[in-house]
């Protein structure tokens, strides 16, 4: 393994890329962003059923209203990344990540290698 602290050789150009691409999907994700979640209140609905219902959705929303947040915070981090010169290199090996790992996860922190590694490592931890 090489020093964590190795710069990627990205040019210019494909910096410049992924900033938009990265730029692109944040601005997505708080354009498209759930709304507040379900307005209806509990009280108007007349049986069990609808409001079993209802908090279900509520707690679908909520779950996806977290995951919004949490790729938010990563495109942000991958956009200091960018500012620091340290974007497209993976935190744990120093290896450079892949060009086309990136178009498909711009937020991506691991090489392939060391992501499977970590998921195989997450695999063998009992729940």
């Amino acid at each position: 393994m090489h020093s964590a602290l190795q710069v990627t050789t990205m040019d210019e150009t494909t910096i410049t890329f992924f900033r938009d691409l990265l730029l692109k999907k944040k601005q997505g994700l708080q354009n498209g962003s759930l709304q507040e979640g379900i307005q209806v209140v509990k009280e108007d609905l007349p049986d069990t059923v609808d409001r079993s219902a209802l908090e279900s959705d509520r707690n679908f929303v909520l779950r996806l209203k977290d995951r919004e947040r949490k790729l938010l915070k990563k495109i942000d981090e991958a956009l200091e990344r960018i500012e620091s010169g340290e974007f497209g290199t993976c935190d744990a090996c120093g290896e450079e990540i892949g060009v086309e790992r990136l178009k498909v996860r711009p937020e991506a922190t691991l090489c392939i290698a060391c992501k499977e590694e970590q998921e195989r490592r997450e695999k063998l931890q009992p729940s």
